[in-house]
């Protein structure tokens, strides 16, 4: 039986001292990165750091995510904040479970190994060469998956088979703890701000981000359009129709407006059968023309009622726009409007322009600069 030398035993102490020290060092690096994630009260703030860590205290290259979200949901209150997904192609989604499931196919841990293309390709979809090797962390929550945190090294070494999982373990069960309670607040904001009908925005979110958008077009003196937009004779359509039909006619607005509009556009449902958005770095002119489309869109579909049998509903629309650089040019300090009041005043514009196109036959679009 050999016994190590003095040497040897101390050479082995301090490769333990060193591994200690090393991993305690880690552990406070993902301790920090946790909690940061931990206080974010918005989703996108979250997303955002969970996919731009620091790549100097972590040495990972390349970082993807994927969620689940088989319903759009997440998108929509994504798109709603006014983030533009096609912006940030590391983030993806799956509408199937399935999808993910395939990624660990022989246990839901975390996954380390070399990176191979057929199978990992479309995991990093941007880069500029292919990494070396690649960490796949299984998103849980209550026994499920809800999505794929992805991470990649163009050293072969960083994600060997060899290496410890424990830190990301426990690390990809906070992040998905953290993404779960930030899809429930977002519901929860959400369903104070959204029509339930129509899952648009509700009066209540317009109100919120018409002050916003006032005060930026103020600050960068900028150009804010307004539009109203009201279905014709929408009471004819209830009466003759009944009010499911009615309901979905809304359902079908909604969604034809919507197809007209940027990402970053506010469509709301003002109330009943009106509508309204905001359309930032907008001339008057450019809105005019948003607004012509959706009359179209909507003068050509046809609707359905309960027997199948079709029929053809109009909206008129009123235009108005802020002039940021106008009104800062315009006004002294002690008799500038608040941001409210000239919130109040542009909608009251559009407003006046949707009166106009009412009373000149309706199914038109009227703006006070015509």
């Amino acid at each position: 039986m050999s016994v190590d030398s003095p040497n040897k035993l101390r050479h082995r102490l301090d490769d333990f001292v060193d591994q200690a020290r090393e991993n305690e060092r880690k552990l406070r690096r993902f301790q920090s990165f946790e909690l940061r994630l931990i206080g974010h009260d918005s989703l996108f703030a979250l997303i955002k750091d969970v996919l731009f860590p620091d790549a100097v205290r972590f040495r990972w290259d390349l970082v993807t995510l994927i969620l689940l979200d088989p319903e759009y949901e997440i998108q929509r209150i994504l798109e709603a904040d006014g983030i533009d997904l096609n912006d940030y192609p590391t983030l993806m989604f799956a509408t199937e479970s399935d999808d993910i499931e395939a990624l660990y196919p022989a246990s839901l841990f975390p996954a380390p190994g070399p990176y191979h293309n057929r199978r990992h390709a479309v995991l990093f979809p941007v880069r500029k060469k292919a990494p070396a090797s690649v960490m796949l962390l299984p998103l849980m929550r209550h026994g499920r998956l809800i999505g794929s945190l992805n991470i990649a090294s163009y050293d072969a070494e960083r994600f060997s088979r060899k290496v410890r999982t424990d830190f990301f373990e426990h690390f990809s069960a906070i992040v998905a703890i953290c993404l779960e309670n930030a899809c429930n607040l977002e519901r929860l904001k959400h369903q104070g701000l959204t029509d339930t009908l129509t899952a648009i925005n509700n009066r209540r979110f317009f109100d919120q981000r018409l002050d916003e958008e006032v005060e930026l077009a103020r600050r960068n003196s900028d150009l804010l359009s307004c539009l109203l937009l009201d279905i014709d004779y929408f009471k004819q359509v209830n009466d003759g129709h009944g009010h499911q039909v009615g309901d979905q006619v809304l359902m079908s607005v909604a969604t034809l407006i919507r197809a007209q509009m940027r990402t970053t556009d506010v469509l709301s449902r003002y109330g009943g059968e009106e509508f309204s958005a905001l359309l930032a770095h907008t001339p008057e002119a450019e809105a005019v023309e948003v607004a012509e489309r959706i009359r179209a869109s909507i003068a050509l579909h046809e609707f359905s009622n309960a027997d199948g049998h079709p029929f053809k509903v109009t909206i008129s629309i009123g235009v108005a726009t802020l002039d940021g650089a106008e009104e800062n040019d315009a006004e002294d300090s002690s008799t500038k409007l608040t941001v409210k009041e000239a919130g109040q005043i542009l909608v009251g514009q559009a407003d006046n322009a949707l009166y106009k196109a009412k009373s000149m036959g309706r199914n038109r679009v009227f703006s006070l600069g015509s």
